[in-house]
């Protein structure tokens, strides 16, 4: 059953969310809770980019929730000066489903990190991607578990030493833009914390999606996991590693360009020089292919190493989002025929326990 079929509304991300006129400015989204994250965390740019880019939505606060999970990203509610739900363990998306469901009014946030999403709440995430629940899902990935004191997560890459792997990590790491994918998420991007132009565009296109949108960020910890993507930012090194996506453009990389991204065997891409494959021969990026297997294959493009890791949005497609036809399947079975609690209670589907 779709949206259409059921005769809902096509409505942009932002539809059905009151709006202001009035102009808002980033201060006014910094609540007056002191920010206790460690010094040079990159938590800090990421709410820093966030507190800076909601007043372009024109939302009125009141209207925007953030809901966390467990760990150090999800402190994040408290330095918003929104409503903020501070949740248990890898259980946001359930929490954030229901606000989504019920409040067709609210911009709902969810907030988490590696371990929280992945580990114990990677269940409540696949489903809540599978059915296109109307949510931005922001997943800090800085490859470590951080508030328990450094233990490897499921995105520490094979051979990670750390409290809990002494002799390195046995444990093949999670892709998470990989996994949304394979879970057919309709929205699914990966941004940088220290590249604040692209992750403040790629939070954007996020919002103004309708269905469930996920934005993995590459964040630094500076005291269990420190420079673990310091390598992205070096110059030179960027430019050779880091894959820009941009919708509708041939996918090109380097310092002049002389990297592309060529379709090769069995459905798969892999990076190739412009010099020796011509012009011609490069992938144009369509952000909004409905099979996700073509941004899969650009997912897999993305190494543990950081040899090559691609950014932007991979995917961003429509499809009839699960809080829309709850809604309108109830409002559906409303319409049919008064409901009658005694014909429930007492009907054929009951029974007596001598």
């Amino acid at each position: 059953m779709t949206a259409i079929d059921l005769g809902l509304p096509q409505l942009g991300g932002l539809d059905g969310v009151p709006t202001t006129d009035e102009p808002q400015k980033a201060k006014e989204y910094k609540s007056d809770q002191e920010v206790r994250w460690c010094p040079g965390c990159g938590d800090y740019v990421v709410l820093n980019a966030v507190q800076s880019f909601l007043p372009s939505l024109g939302l009125k606060r009141e209207n925007i929730v953030f809901v966390s999970g467990i760990g150090c990203s999800s402190r994040f509610p408290y330095y918003m000066n929104t409503y903020g739900v501070h949740s248990i363990h890898g259980r946001a998306p359930a929490i954030a489903t229901g606000l989504a469901v019920t409040r067709p009014d609210l911009s709902v946030w969810v907030v988490t990190g590696d371990g929280d999403a992945l580990s114990i709440g990677g269940n409540h995430l696949i489903h809540t991607l599978r059915r296109n629940v109307n949510l931005k899902i922001l997943l800090f990935n800085n490859r470590i578990y951080g508030l328990t004191k450094g233990q490897y997560s499921p995105t520490s890459e094979e051979g990670k030493v750390t409290k809990s792997t002494p002799m390195g990590s046995l444990d093949h790491p999670f892709n998470p833009v990989s996994l949304a994918l394979g879970a057919e998420g309709t929205f699914v991007a990966r941004a940088l914390d220290s590249d604040r132009k692209g992750l403040t565009e790629v939070l954007r296109q996020a919002a103004e999606h309708r269905g469930s949108a996920l934005v993995e960020i590459y964040q630094n910890c500076p005291i269990f996991n420190d420079g673990a993507f310091d390598v992205l930012k070096e110059q030179g090194e960027a430019e050779r590693r880091l894959i820009p996506l941009e919708h509708g453009k041939p996918i090109r990389f380097g310092a002049e360009g002389e990297f592309g991204v060529v379709r090769s065997g069995f459905g798969s891409l892999e990076v190739a020089k412009v010099a020796d494959v011509g012009e011609d021969a490069l992938v144009t990026h369509d952000a909004h292919t409905d099979d996700p297997s073509y941004a899969f294959a650009l997912s897999r493009l993305s190494t543990q190493d950081l040899s090559h890791t691609v950014t932007g949005v991979f995917r961003s497609v429509r499809r009839a989002t699960y809080d829309d036809t709850a809604r309108a399947q109830v409002q559906q079975a409303q319409d049919a025929k008064p409901a009658d609690l005694g014909k429930l209670l007492h009907g054929r589907e009951t029974w007596t326990v001598a």
